[in-house]
């Protein structure tokens, strides 16, 4: 096997990791990726297609994989398990505790399809690494996961909130956006219907949680024109 015929397999695999993780990919977007000419791209599609991998092609919009295909676990470098396993180090020191749950979760699983050899080193990397005292550890908050799955389900939430001036309120709010401030705890951007207006609520101060079998429509807005008109009205009161 030559040195083409190596990068065109690695290519392939590549084209079918990045179908997977995505919904929808345009030729122009996998060619830029890979670095390869549009036509490399129509020829690796057909080749996935003969080898029997259903890929289905949207006239005008891309490619993408029939639902429910499953390509089988993918093997991590050395480097990207390093990566993985020193953010692991971050996140433990996180404000909530949910998300230190799923994440030392993943990884498990990660160190679990690494080889031997790179078992032995992750481990002594982890054993290397450590988080000032000065960064606190307090845990602030335990739903983070639960507004994950309801943002990107589009599912409504019900929650009792506590405001700075102690006031207990109880709403119905469509997640939007996750927002990590300087204060190292977590916000939620939502649209709350008591208020018909987009609010940012603290995790921390967020008393109960619970998702309703109520779905809602996806917002028009995008989290960057949201965050642009924050500033400008903060800059200009």
């Amino acid at each position: 096997m030559d040195n083409n015929d190596t990068k065109r397999i690695s290519r392939l695999t590549g084209i079918l990791i990045q179908l997977q993780s995505k919904r929808l990919l345009t030729s122009t977007t996998l060619a830029q990726k890979f670095g390869v000419s549009i036509r490399t791209i129509y020829r690796d599609i057909k080749a996935l297609e003969q080898a029997g991998v259903p890929i289905i092609a949207e006239d005008g919009k891309g490619y993408s994989l029939m639902e429910g295909y499953r390509i089988p676990p993918v093997m991590f470098t050395e480097n990207e398990a390093n990566a993985l396993i020193t953010l692991e180090q971050i996140v433990l020191k996180n404000s909530d505790s949910s998300l230190i749950e799923a994440y030392t979760d993943a990884i498990s699983k990660i160190k679990a399809v690494l080889l031997y050899k790179a078992q032995d080193k992750v481990e002594l990397l982890a054993n290397r690494i450590a988080i000032s005292p000065v960064i606190q550890n307090k845990r602030t908050s335990s739903s983070l996961t639960v507004i994950q799955n309801a943002l990107t389900a589009f599912k409504v939430l019900n929650i009792t909130y506590q405001s700075e001036k102690n006031q207990q309120t109880e709403r119905r709010i469509e997640p939007f956006a996750l927002y990590y401030t300087l204060q190292e705890s977590w916000a939620l951007i939502a649209y709350c219907q008591l208020r018909k207006d987009y609010r940012m609520f603290r995790l921390d101060r967020i008393e109960k949680i619970e998702t309703l079998e109520l779905h809602f429509k996806p917002h028009d807005i995008t989290l960057a024109s949201y965050l642009k008109d924050k500033m400008e009205k903060f800059q200009n009161p």
